[in-house]
């Protein structure tokens, strides 16, 4: 009677292993799916952290450009042209700076800022290709210096993805004249009398952000903001 009631139990056991295995082994694939869309989400994040960090650069270069003069096309700044930019001025072309920004996701993203329509600025630009800055990395004559026809080949096929990687990615920035500031120039000499003096400039805010997608409806939104002092 004994061997009988042990009839099929190996298999049952079987289809028990099997079934836990099988959970496990489905375990293990969404775990992997997970980290790789985690990885994935970290990449898009820090690219779209640094192209904040290009979008507060351009409006600080932006900001030197006016104050300083523009540079020409043989380098030399065009001093006669240089200006102190305020919020919602004319410019040196007869045109007027923006007054109140445009209501983007970008500015919304900003807390501080001032709702109201009064609030102007020195300049807003929206909607920029980080792709188009950083062009001639992808140009052909980049490509053309790989060298090894399998190795190249790789290359080329990681450029290209790449390239298609970064046209994703979008930037706007814009500043916001602070007033008058004082700041510390400092220095060394051999002269004992030398000292650290104290100069008057002018403070502005500058707001920066990175963005993957569709600038107006954003996947992916990174603000980031700074302070300058440019000394008259």
């Amino acid at each position: 009677m004994i061997k009988n009631k042990q009839k099929g139990f190996a298999l049952v056991l079987s289809l028990v292993l099997l079934l836990v295995m099988s959970l496990m082994g489905g375990g293990l694939v969404v775990i992997a799916s997970s980290d790789h869309e985690g990885n994935n989400s970290s990449d898009h994040y820090q690219q779209a952290f640094y192209v904040a960090e290009t979008a507060l650069m351009q409006a600080e270069k932006s900001l030197i450009d006016k104050m300083m003069g523009p540079v020409d096309s043989s380098g030399v700044r065009q001093r006669a042209q240089r200006y102190i930019p305020r919020n919602g001025d004319i410019n040196n072309d007869g045109v007027a700076d923006d007054d109140a920004p445009e209501q983007t996701p970008c500015y919304r993203s900003f807390r501080n800022l001032s709702r109201e329509a009064s609030f102007q600025v020195v300049e807003q630009l929206q909607d920029q290709s980080f792709y188009d800055l950083i062009a001639p990395i992808f140009s052909e004559e980049k490509k053309g210096a790989l060298t090894s026809i399998d190795v190249a080949d790789k290359r080329e096929d990681a450029f290209e993805k790449e390239e298609e990687f970064i046209q994703k990615f979008r930037y706007e920035f814009f500043s916001v004249n602070s007033g008058t500031s004082v700041f510390k120039g400092s220095g060394m000499s051999l002269k004992k009398t030398s000292t650290t003096s104290q100069k008057k400039g002018t403070a502005y805010k500058i707001y920066g952000c990175g963005m993957m997608g569709n600038a107006n409806n954003p996947q992916i939104l990174v603000p980031l903001e700074k302070i300058i002092i440019l000394a008259h």
